[in-house]
């Protein structure tokens, strides 16, 4: 609308604000653009490639394409990658953004210029649907977990403001991310919370996004809700969730399995979700599955092996390849959260000796070695030790000559990674006389008693046991004269007596 009156650039002020409260960010700018009766004076660089927006919040990603910030996190989060109608026709880098401070200022002063409100920013959710109308576009066989690669210029063409419009979010809890972080907030939590069998018919559906939104709500309702967790946890949820945690689309398999850890934390839950059959499908996204998927999966199978009643299924289950091979992995989240699985899994004499065929014992000492989470490694090994397999595993791999390395070095990260080193050594001291020679020519002692002087009470503690054993098997074969007892036996046998058995 134009006013009548004035003179100057009073004539072509534009009136935004009719019912403007009432109005989504989106709809003010849908509302902003064809206001203007002149959608092509709108300089071309302020628009987002993905919404076609004027941006509020530009962004540059790692390719040096510009986009709106929030519509970076829908393509990343529903794995999309746009094809651009630019010249050199790359396709956008999501992996880093950074503020386009310059382009939002001039954005900013255009807007001032033209009399115009300034563009506000596009909230995630509706976000979220423009990308999911992209996506769309095209069959779903086309979508993997490799992220899609769509055209967005031919979609625009035949999209009318009324298309891009969007209702409120059926959820009312909000996605602030679809990241690994922690950081996803809830928004009134206790409002509109869908019952379990809301849920599973989401859950179950044939639409993508509504399986999405349920996972997400669900994920962010029993982040930090204790009553809710052991609510949820119903054999035909875990049902729902199990058949989505192999998905090849890559936000269902991430979400799904979030929100099995978050089941998983109810103590009175742990034992449900492995027997409900879902642990086999765990190891798979472990073992397969995309990178943030596999920081769940070994995040859900450490929190699920607390339990004891667990520790045998899950070993059973298969679970132990994967694990060892996460412990090589590149996120230190999955790394972790797997040695501290394989820590409380072999607490189980059935699950040590499966480690031990599968060759653990070498990947835990290459990292104690090479000082990558030594310790880790070391609690695991501290349990391997306590058994005969383990200790003489350990003994053939050249542990003895490891751990004392590692020991005299004094390279450690905290006092119980050292209290766990000597644990370790004082396990395998029972190793016998093989233990003796193997500690001997490791110069195992003098490292101890160095330890002794510097280490903390329960470090001395430790280091005088083990040196109480070594120089207890070293008296004992002082008292034997093993040349005077060969004597004595040939002079028998030369005498030609025979002692009947």
């Amino acid at each position: 609308m134009y006013s009548q009156m004035g003179s100057g650039k009073q004539r072509w002020k534009i009136s935004f604000r009719k019912s403007s409260s009432s109005l989504s960010p989106l709809e003010n700018q849908i509302q902003i653009q064809t206001q203007t009766h002149q959608p092509f004076s709108i300089p071309v660089e302020f628009l987002c490639p993905v919404s076609g927006l004027i941006m509020a919040d530009p962004v540059i990603v790692s390719s040096g394409h510009t986009f709106e910030r929030n519509c970076v996190r829908a393509c990343v989060s529903l794995s999309f990658i746009p094809t651009l109608s630019d010249a050199d026709g790359a396709p956008p880098d999501f992996s880093t953004i950074i503020p386009n401070l310059a382009l939002k200022s001039t954005i900013l002063n255009w807007c001032h210029q033209q009399l115009l409100d300034p563009p506000q920013p596009i909230d995630f959710s509706s976000a979220q649907k423009i990308v999911r109308k992209l996506v769309s576009q095209f069959p779903a066989t086309e979508l993997s977990r490799n992220p899609s690669r769509v055209s967005v210029a031919s979609f625009y063409e035949s999209v009318t403001p009324r298309n891009l419009a969007t209702s409120p979010p059926l959820f009312s809890t909000r996605p602030l991310c679809y990241s690994s972080s922690s950081s996803c907030d809830i928004e009134n939590p206790s409002s509109n919370f869908l019952e379990e069998e809301e849920f599973i018919a989401r859950l179950k559906s044939s639409h993508i996004y509504e399986q999405e939104e349920a996972l997400v709500s669900l994920r962010q309702l029993t982040r930090t809700r204790q009553q809710i967790r052991a609510r949820l946890c119903t054999p035909r949820l875990l049902s729902a969730l199990k058949s989505l945690i192999t998905s090849r689309y890559s936000t269902l398999q991430v979400n799904s399995v979030a929100v099995l850890v978050n089941l998983s934390l109810e103590k009175q839950n742990k034992v449900k979700i492995v027997r409900s059959g879902i642990v086999p499908p765990l190891v798979d996204v472990l073992r397969s599955g995309i990178a943030e998927s596999q920081e769940h999966a070994a995040g859900a199978l450490f929190s699920l092996s607390l339990d004891d009643q667990n520790k045998t299924a899950i070993g059973v289950l298969g679970a132990l390849p994967p694990l060892l091979q996460a412990l090589r992995s590149d996120s230190e989240r999955t790394r972790h959260d797997s040695a501290l699985a394989l820590y409380h899994l072999s607490l189980v004499q059935s699950n040590r000796v499966k480690m031990i065929k599968l060759g653990s014992i070498q990947i835990l000492l290459s990292m104690v070695k090479w000082s990558h989470m030594p310790g880790r490694a070391l609690l695991v090994l501290c349990n391997l030790a306590a058994s005969v397999e383990g200790r003489a595993a350990m003994l053939d791999g050249g542990a003895v000559e490891c751990l004392v390395g590692f020991l005299s070095q004094g390279n450690f990260d905290s006092e119980v990674t050292r209290e766990s080193c000597l644990a370790a050594i004082y396990g395998l001291s029972y190793g016998g006389l093989r233990f003796k020679g193997l500690a001997k020519e490791a110069g195992a002692e003098e490292v101890l008693m160095r330890a002794e002087e510097t280490g903390s009470h329960r470090a001395k503690e430790k280091v005088k046991r083990i040196l109480e054993v070594v120089r207890h098997k070293d008296e004992e074969e002082e008292e034997i004269d093993w040349e005077e007892l060969l004597k004595s036996e040939d002079d028998c046998s030369g005498a030609g007596g025979r002692i009947g058995v």
